[in-house]
């Protein structure tokens, strides 16, 4: 005690450990993760896998979301995930609007397939008016 009988402050009481734990930080971060998480995922999944060539080009801008067109290790052919027989493809494509209005067409086929099948692909497309075809490659790489 101090004198005058009063007790000094900040001795003789021991303060009680705080049993709360506050969340509310640990919850806002959580929900950031989670927007950034659900925002990504659908970018990295490319679809059909397919072993794609290098190339050291650029990438394109687009305006509006382009069909793809997928030729697997196996020869099967894809429009948008969606596995189409090699017998159908040329009804399929005919389909896709042509001419002015006609979409941007990716064309990925996997580096160990044929030519002749890549070939035959490219000319339904053009058979079917479908002229704006651009190839997709693994771009940014050093390749000689």
């Amino acid at each position: 005690m101090a004198m005058g009988g009063m007790p000094r402050r900040g001795h003789g009481r021991r303060r009680a450990p705080m049993a709360e734990i506050n969340v509310t930080p640990l919850v806002d971060v959580m929900l950031v993760l989670l927007i950034i998480f659900m925002v990504t995922a659908p970018l990295l999944v490319a679809g059909v896998p397919v072993n794609l060539p290098d190339s050291r080009a650029k990438p394109l801008e687009q305006q509006q979301k382009p069909i793809q067109i997928s030729l697997d290790q196996s020869g099967k052919a894809y429009i948008d995930e969606v596995e189409v027989p090699m017998a159908a493809l040329p009804d399929r494509l005919a389909a896709i609007p042509h001419g002015e209005a006609a979409p941007q067409i990716y064309l990925r086929a996997d580096r160990g397939l044929d030519y002749g099948r890549v070939m035959t692909v490219m000319g339904e497309l053009s058979r079917a008016g479908l002229t704006k075809v651009s190839l997709v490659t693994n771009g940014g790489q050093d390749t000689p």
